[in-house]
């Protein structure tokens, strides 16, 4: 791993100050504000630090204000409820005392249900063979997913690569391949963490296709406002998964995005809702 690249581990290893206290160490000041992955990421690293035995099944946060990347971020756990079967927590990111971020996560102790059911996986292209395919294509596609890499610790590869070169989705749907960057250990919630952390970066990307504008694109200003996400059945975030999602609706300067997150073998571990601002530069 270069030294210039994002360490994920080292994000989700947060300083505990007290009992339900955490704070984050400052790791890239070259952001002009927060990456939304890193508090959601964060705050559910905060909250499993409080919780035996549980592993958090879903979360729902709202971003309050944009966060300093220069600034530490205090993580404060709020216990609402520890069941017989569930607990439920509240996590508030603070910053130079300001609320940035605000998330509640739900955990359940491992069961077997009456009913199991899921979605069927779309029929894309294998990582191995985007990966073949990328090196045929011009340099301008590959800098963008070298960029994430560097900066965001995540591997990318786009199914629809048509989207880099301005091309209209209209229906919003597209696929994209993504993992850690580095391998992780093999703790269950870090790597919960980590997707939750990558589950916020290309949402928005299924609102602006609609419209020929590509990743990066200067003319757009897109912003998350909440996040919902939902972990199913286990995974990997080291290893390739299929990130599913489309934008059903638009308007108000505010555009809406669901997420199916698939194995390669077809096994959907994890849903993701959000809305985001997306607007164009005056």
């Amino acid at each position: 791993m270069s030294k210039s690249e994002i360490e994920l581990p080292a994000i989700f290893d947060l300083e505990q100050l007290d009992l339900n206290l955490f704070r984050n160490n400052v790791t890239n000041t070259s952001w002009q504000r927060v990456f939304g992955g890193q508090l959601i990421g964060q705050s559910i690293a905060a909250a499993c630090r409080t919780v035996k035995d549980r592993l958090p099944h879903s979360l729902h946060g709202y971003f309050l204000r944009a966060g300093d990347p220069r600034v530490p971020i205090i993580y404060q756990v709020e216990t609402l409820r520890d069941g017989k079967r569930y607990s439920s927590r509240r996590v508030t990111a603070i910053q130079s005392c300001d609320t940035v971020f605000s998330i509640m996560a739900s955990f359940q102790t491992e069961e077997q249900g009456a009913v199991d059911h899921q979605g069927t996986m779309p029929d894309v292209a294998s990582p191995d063979k985007l990966t073949l395919e990328k090196r045929a294509i011009q340099p301008v596609f590959v800098e963008a997913p070298e960029f994430i890499r560097r900066h965001y610790g995540i591997e990318l590869l786009a199914v629809e690569t048509g989207r880099y070169f301005g091309h209209k989705f209209e229906d919003g749907r597209i696929h994209v391949w993504i993992k850690t960057s580095a391998k992780l250990p093999d703790d269950p919630v870090l790597h919960l963490c980590a997707l939750a952390y990558a589950s916020d970066y290309p949402l928005l990307d299924s609102v602006t296709a609609r419209y020929g504008r590509k990743p990066f694109d200067r003319r757009m200003i897109p912003a998350s406002l909440d996040h919902a996400m939902w972990f199913h059945r286990g995974f990997r975030a080291d290893d390739w998964l299929l990130y599913a999602h489309d934008s059903p609706s638009a308007e108000g300067g505010r555009g809406i995005t669901r997420g199916l997150i698939f194995k390669p073998d077809g096994t959907l571990v994890a849903s993701v809702a959000q809305e985001g601002s997306v607007r164009e530069r005056p």
